[in-house]
């Protein structure tokens, strides 16, 4: 009894070594990032630790033997412990921002500024104003909880378009008006009603859900030749502060074509001003950014009527949040065309070339517009060099720095649609693969007019799409998705001496508003009042 007894402290610590690998094995295996080769090497190297430690500690006649043992134990099982914690992290926020298949629309109940009713309740008798085919579906989901809530149908009256809706509103042709929250700065737009906000009061929202379908290919030619290593991702850029998950118009369009074989990744803007049918719209030209009110299919499906691309999954990235991620992996690398200071934010400065900017400096980077001639196309391209930059850095070793910041700051600033395998599978091949990138940036052109959109009752600026530069656009995808190789040089050469000339046009323009610019930057940054410039777009 005595002889077994010299065993028994050894058999307990060689046992929670075990079971502290064990634990760390099934979690690596279960998040299915690790490659099998280094499964194999990291499964063989924590057999012969145990091994060991089982050698040293298999009895207290030798002392000093035992306590190295036991020491060498406990700090193998505590490096166990804290590599499964940060493997259930990782495996977390990766599940948590991957496979999202739904989302919210935020309809709103409003009446005048001045109306005394502080609650739905308080409208039973009111009649309800609606739109009669713009978002209709989701307006009605909203009037049924309406119903729900009063306890009867209340009267509901029709409207064909935004500033009609809101008319009958003002005037008292009806109580309450039911509206997609999205719409409100879209009004915000036309004239007459930038102040609309304040004449308007929201009792309440209405969050309605609904799933976001996945996308049959098309393309029957990308379909049977694209072996897995292919993916089209739409990155929608939002300054949401209703969450990832809310519809609203989307601040930058970017098609991300990766080839996992060639690691080529070519990231094409196009901007949110273009004027483009929808793929709701009958045929009806719209912006470009409008098309994020329907949702994330109706943006990619629009997109892929315009370059011709199958576009199954997309990427939200929510730019405030971003600056979140930014500073936890310590800055990032951008690189810019020009030599600016911010007009939208004073204060901040920016070289032509490369420059390394924390969180904040990144996201001042990536929204002003008011300093280029280029207006919002020059934004796209910043944002795309800052997506760049961050694609860089979470590349490199220095990741490993700030890890576990990096994951805390992942949720809330990326959502996407491809599945967590997915994920895996690709870090899975970076694992393996190992090296850099070669990641290609470009954006579409077009010339300004004045139109009126699909989801606007007036005519608004607009950009006409320059077709030469879609066309190389879609090219270069090609080229992308089959293997070939496409080079930044590629990308910046000249295709549209129209483009150039339309650019000149607008600087000229651009350049007389310039001071109007700058004293509305203040006033549109949060999101809350935007206004229309010479250039067409809109600040977030």
């Amino acid at each position: 009894m005595r002889k077994m007894g010299k065993h028994i402290p050894g058999m307990i610590v060689t046992l929670v070594v075990l079971i502290a690998a064990i634990v760390f094995a099934v979690m690596l295996l279960n998040m299915k990032v690790v490659p099998t080769k280094f499964l194999a090497g990291i499964g063989l190297f924590m057999l012969v630790l145990v091994l060991i430690v089982g050698a040293l500690v298999w009895s207290t006649d030798g002392k000093i033997r035992f306590v190295v043992g036991v020491m060498l134990a406990a700090v193998f099982a505590a490096v166990l412990i804290l590599g499964s914690m940060y493997i259930y992290k990782t495996h977390s926020a990766l599940a948590g921002i991957s496979g999202v298949n739904t989302e919210v629309t935020e309809v709103g109940i409003y009446v005048r500024a001045d109306d005394a009713a502080d609650s739905v309740a308080a409208t039973a008798d009111y009649v309800y104003g609606v739109l009669t085919d713009l978002d209709r579906e989701n307006s009605d989901k909203a009037i049924q909880e309406v119903d729900s809530e009063v306890g009867k149908s209340v009267q509901v009256q029709e409207y064909t378009g935004l500033t009609e809706l809101v008319d009958g509103l003002l005037n008292g042709q009806t109580g309450a008006i039911v509206l997609n929250s999205a719409y409100l700065s879209v009004i915000e737009e036309m004239d007459g009603y930038s102040d609309v906000s304040s004449r308007i009061k929201e009792l309440t929202v209405k969050k309605v859900e609904t799933t976001i379908e996945p996308q049959e290919p098309e393309n029957e030619t990308a379909q049977n030749t694209n072996d897995g290593s292919v993916y089209t991702i739409f990155i929608s850029g939002i300054d949401s502060r209703s969450g990832l998950v809310a519809k609203s118009r989307s601040d930058s369009n970017i098609i991300a074509t990766v080839n996992t074989n060639t690691r080529q990744v070519l990231l094409v803007s196009t901007p949110r001003d273009y004027f483009v049918p929808l793929s709701i719209s009958g045929g009806q030209r719209d912006k470009l950014t409008h098309a994020g009110i329907y949702g994330i299919n109706v943006c990619m499906d629009t997109l892929g009527m315009l370059y011709n691309e199958d576009i199954n999954y997309y990427f939200r990235i929510n730019f405030a949040g971003f600056e979140q991620l930014i500073d936890a992996l310590g800055g990032v690398t951008v690189y810019s065309d020009y030599d600016f200071d911010s007009k939208n934010e004073t204060g901040y400065h920016f070289n032509q070339g490369e420059n390394l900017l924390n969180g904040e400096q990144a996201l001042v980077f990536s929204r002003e517009r008011y300093a280029f001639t280029e207006g919002d196309r020059q934004r796209g391209k910043n944002q795309m060099a800052v997506i760049k930059g961050v694609i860089n850095k979470a590349l490199s070793p220095e990741l490993l720095k700030n890890y576990s910041s990096v994951l805390s700051s992942i949720q809330g600033c990326f959502e996407t649609n491809i599945s967590y395998e997915e994920i895996a599978r690709l870090l899975q091949q970076q694992m393996n693969n190992g090296g850099s990138w070669n990641i290609v940036s470009y954006s579409v052109d077009g010339s300004g007019d004045t139109q009126k959109p699909y989801s606007m009752s007036q005519k608004a600026y607009v950009m006409i799409p320059d077709e030469s530069t879609v066309q190389k656009a879609e090219e270069m995808m090609k080229k992308v998705r089959n293997g070939e190789s496409v080079s930044q040089e590629e990308a910046d050469a000249d295709t549209s001496a129209a483009a150039a000339a339309d650019n000149d046009v607008q600087a000229t323009a651009e350049g007389s508003t310039a001071a109007a610019q700058g004293e509305t930057a203040n006033a549109t940054q949060d999101g809350s009042a935007e206004t229309q410039l010479a250039d067409g777009t809109v600040q977030q």
